[in-house]
């Protein structure tokens, strides 16, 4: 059977590649890996048959026969685990791999996924640049901490594994913010990802949906 994955039938990303499917269309493109995508209306994301796949209503799943996985950093892992190429094979590279997924989830995302929120729901708000300056600093520490470990290579770690794939998307949500440019390697290293012929695959075939609903 072909891997069926879910995405917003109107992304509110504009078609920009944020939108959390974006990594499962990626990983899927870097192992050779075909798969069909079930569009969703916000409506139909809180029907029951998108429920029993993800409990929180919200976009990616992923299907494979009778195995249905939400959470796009555990999908990232499962089609890394089961595909070469996205995971090294020695033991203790692969386990240095995995960390990157964790700390780009874990550690990145949570303060740069926020500060996308706050400035769509909090920009009136009379605490809003307090709380701005506030998960800019924090960013700001961490993205020198990542910097510092990059240094002058291509990749965190040796060769491209999910661990880039993953932290790239995260670090992407700065890149209209101008945070991101204060890190040269790191604004790079973004742009030597999204090079990759793969990335480009999976970006047309999102922007390619977003595309379609506006027209249509």
């Amino acid at each position: 059977m072909t891997v069926t994955i879910t995405a917003f039938e109107r992304s509110p990303d504009r078609g920009n590649g944020l939108a959390r499917d974006m990594r499962l269309r990626w990983a899927l493109e870097e192992v050779g890996q075909p798969y069909e995508v079930r569009l969703l209306s916000f409506k139909a994301m809180k029907e029951p048959a998108h429920l029993a796949l993800q409990p929180f209503g919200q976009i990616p799943t992923y299907e494979d026969g009778d195995l249905a996985l939400f959470e796009s950093g555990a999908i990232v892992f499962h089609i890394a685990e089961r595909h070469a190429s996205l995971l090294p094979d020695d033991t203790n590279a692969r386990a240095r791999a995995i960390t990157w997924m964790f700390a780009a989830l874990n550690t990145l995302e949570p303060p740069i996924f926020d500060r996308s929120l706050v400035r769509i729901l909090e920009r009136d708000e009379p605490w809003y640049e307090q709380r701005l300056a506030a998960l800019d600093k924090s960013i700001r520490k961490l993205l020198a901490g990542l910097s510092s470990h990059l240094g002058d290579a291509d990749w965190l770690d040796g060769a491209f594994s999910a661990g880039d794939l993953l932290m790239v998307t995260v670090l992407r949500r700065l890149q209209s913010s101008g945070i991101l440019e204060e890190y040269p390697n790191l604004a790079a290293y973004v742009a030597r990802a999204e090079a990759r012929p793969a990335y480009k695959r999976a970006f047309e075939a999102q922007l390619a949906v977003f595309s379609a609903s506006s027209t249509g």
